[in-house]
């Protein structure tokens, strides 16, 4: 792994590359940057004829040369200049005895260089892989528990929105498969999988740094990884109570803790960047639960959480905002056969009367003003508006279709 000071210099020079103008458009991004370690890569750093020779297939200005990339100053001018002189950021900074850097607009377009500094041939066509100049283009993105469910969806939404996504999953199978998914969908290079445990601080500080590693820094952290065991009092054991803390409370602590230091770190080198925090919470977090007190009691500790966190980043311009949707009746926490919540709560009789899974969902779609379930494309709708939102920060933004309203 890298250290650090390695780390760090690839969002340095992220977050130096910003566009000169970027204090007049609040919404100017950085480009993505990965640091290039391989002996090939060393060597063409020395050489910045040759990288731009190497280089030549793609439709990239050349090459910026740089002496003393750690020197903030030196870097912030060199950039500078060369942003003037060609209307974007160079496509590779190479640092004599430091190192090669690469730049892409595009997550698809960091890939091709990555691809080219390696010595393979460029796409044919990479306009046609390259994506639409979405809400969220130059946006880094981590969304947990994202290889299923809500956390896919809203990974997918932020990919087809221009985002690079780290897809971050205990399940390796199904998160591998759907980075792929994203990368055949919106071109080689938007998808990273990274396995993660939320309940383990050294698994989700390993997750982010190699978010950092692969994309330049993070811009946006999902914690939407949740789980849930519904139950009485004379039913609920230590054990499935603990769980469901840990995963749903404490987990997002963990999270935080580990992404806070670099988004403080990108607003240190450019005060005009912004970075989100979301939290998807649940309607369980706004009203209580009956027989579900164990997941009810972790939602609403969390929008506490969400709330002081909010207070504490807020200098850093670090927004941190909760969703609170309603229920994803077609998604594996409800319509799992083995153990969604329809099965959950008709062996909880949570439901009276209820005495097949249709009758459960139905009772639950029956208390919706909107008569749907939520969708994932309903909650990305909402993380979109917080991140666009610059004067939001401490909220629980219901996205229930009416079933409970903020009072």
């Amino acid at each position: 792994m890298k250290t650090s000071e390695e780390l760090d210099s690839i969002v340095a020079l992220r977050m130096l590359a910003a566009h000169p103008d970027v204090a007049a458009d609040p919404h100017a991004r950085p480009p993505f940057v990965s640091r290039e370690d391989a002996a090939s890569a060393k060597r063409l750093a020395g050489e910045p004829d040759a990288l731009a020779k190497q280089l030549a297939g793609l439709p990239i200005p050349p090459v910026l040369r740089i002496e003393h990339a750690l020197d903030s100053a030196r870097v912030r001018d060199g950039l500078a200049a060369y942003a003037r002189e060609h209307g974007r950021p160079p496509a590779a900074v190479a640092v004599p005895g430091h190192g090669l850097y690469l730049l892409g607009e595009t997550p698809h377009e960091l890939w091709q260089l990555r691809q080219a500094a390696g010595g393979a041939a460029p796409d044919a066509d990479p306009a046609e892989r390259r994506p639409p100049a979405g809400r969220l283009r130059g946006c880094v993105a981590m969304v947990t528990g994202s290889a299923q469910g809500f956390g896919k969806g809203i990974a997918e939404a932020l990919a087809r929105e221009g985002a690079a996504v780290a897809v971050a999953d205990l399940n390796v199978e199904l998160g591998q498969a759907f980075a792929h998914e994203l990368d055949n969908k919106h071109g080689e290079g938007t998808a990273l999988f990274t396995p993660m445990n939320v309940t383990d601080s050294t698994s989700i500080d390993a997750g982010v740094q190699d978010c950092v590693r692969h994309f330049g820094g993070i811009d946006l952290f999902v914690s939407n990884a949740g789980v849930l065991r519904a139950g009485g009092l004379d039913e609920m054991d230590e054990r499935a109570f603990n769980l469901v803390t840990d995963v749903n409370y404490k987990a997002y602590f963990l999270c935080a803790r580990a992404v806070a230091p670099w988004m403080k770190r990108q607003h240190e080198l450019n005060p005009h960047h912004f970075a989100d925090i979301v939290q998807i919470n649940s309607k369980s977090g706004l009203e209580g639960s009956k027989r579900n007190f164990a997941y009810a009691g972790s939602k609403f500790g969390a929008i506490g959480l969400t709330q002081s966190f909010a207070l504490e980043l807020v200098p850093w311009n670090i927004k941190v905002n909760a969703i609170c949707p309603g229920n994803f009746f077609d998604g594996p926490l409800w319509a799992d056969p083995e153990n969604g919540l329809f099965v959950q709560y008709l062996r909880a009789g949570k439901v009276p009367g209820a005495k097949t899974l249709d009758d459960v969902r139905t009772f639950y779609m029956s208390k919706i003003p909107m008569n749907r379930g939520c969708t994932p494309e309903d909650v990305a709708t909402a993380i979109f508006y917080l991140c666009d939102q610059r004067y939001e920060t401490g909220q629980a933004l219901p996205v229930t279709g009416g079933q409970v309203m903020l009072s």
